[in-house]
């Protein structure tokens, strides 16, 4: 396919992702993110895409959210993800209304998805943005952690549309519903043969934590400097006593002390508590570029010149196993 006229392709599209009926969070956070980019485009038109079956509650609550429109496919074989037919409803819509920027969500359906419409409609896509902006050409910028996180490289495409790429839950904050509501549009698809050749064998469910780490106010996590499943105790206990979620780098998830739920960083979960205490915790940009956002940052490392103490708002330089045993039992005293 050659190279497309850019000046026919207009909006800002979200691929609104959904299962058994219910919306996920990240959906409408990228909503309220192509909000921004539009307003910064001269207020072009946001769109929704949602696909599924017997959807239609959802596609009207993306209409009441923001979305000027919503592109509903509506169709037995698509009630649960399968990447042939998905790819298809997908791919024709963009190829018949042309959309100039289209986001997905950077989670395993989103990432999947969009990486085989890009395929599909001859378009580059970049995967796991930490932040998307508009420059004055009208070009999505599109942040990305690069070389094991210790560059942030953006990227542009300034040839081909639409502009793709996946944005990380959490990076962005839903917006409410509106007053106004957007003009739903439903598309019909033809399905072929060809479309039905996967179908899903089994669904497994892991029970995931009581409160999702994105959602805590209060959260207590640990690094690779814990040294051990003994220490990891005292994380725990901490975030108990607070009545926190408990969180950590990827070394703890690789020793098993924590779940993949419960990693932050580039590779885990944007956080925004009110609290976030650490401990452990070197700083690579890795890991802070989930924390960010939180209020307020207490890190306890025995390091002085450890990197995460340059974006704490207070820190101690100790080792945690005699600060954080002492903390515990004043928190119990005060109740």
């Amino acid at each position: 396919m050659p190279l497309k006229d850019t000046g026919d392709w207009k909006g800002i599209w979200i691929f609104a992702e959904q299962e058994e009926g219910y919306l996920a969070e990240v959906s409408l956070e990228l909503l309220s993110a192509a909000q921004v980019l539009a307003q910064k485009r001269g207020g072009t038109e946001v769109c929704a895409v949602l696909l599924g079956h017997r959807v239609r509650p959802l596609i009207e609550k993306l209409a009441a959210c923001g979305a000027r429109r919503v592109f509903g496919v509506d169709h037995p074989v698509l009630s649960q993800y399968l990447p042939l037919p998905y790819t298809r409803a997908v791919s024709h819509l963009v190829l018949q209304y042309h959309p100039e920027i289209f986001l997905f969500p950077a989670t395993s359906l989103g990432a999947d998805l969009a990486a085989r419409v890009a395929i599909r409609v001859d378009t580059g896509l970049s995967a796991h943005c930490t932040s998307i902006d508009i420059n004055e050409e009208g070009e999505l910028l599109q942040v990305v952690p690069a070389f094991g996180g210790k560059v942030m490289a953006t990227i542009l495409c300034a040839k081909h549309r639409p502009q793709m790429a996946t944005v990380r839950p959490g990076v962005y904050r839903r917006r409410e519903a509106h007053g106004s509501v957007g003009t739903i549009e439903e598309v019909a698809v033809e399905f072929g043969p060809e479309d039905a050749r996967q179908r899903i064998v089994k669904i497994h469910r892991e029970k995931g934590p009581a409160r999702p780490i994105e959602e805590a106010e209060i959260v207590v996590a640990g690094g690779a400097g814990i040294g051990g499943k003994v220490g990891w105790k005292w994380v725990e206990d901490l975030a108990s006593v607070l009545n926190g979620t408990v969180g950590g780098t990827r070394p703890p998830m690789d020793e098993g002390w924590i779940s993949e739920d419960q990693m932050i960083g580039q590779s885990g979960k944007t956080i925004r508590p009110k609290l976030y205490i650490n401990m452990g915790v070197s700083g690579v940009i890795q890991h802070t570029v989930g924390i960010q956002d939180a209020k307020v940052i207490i890190s306890i490392n025995q390091d002085p010149k450890a990197a995460i103490f340059e974006t704490s708002d207070m820190g101690v330089i100790a080792d945690f196993r005699k600060i954080v045993p002492a903390l515990i039992e004043e928190l119990k005293k005060k109740g």
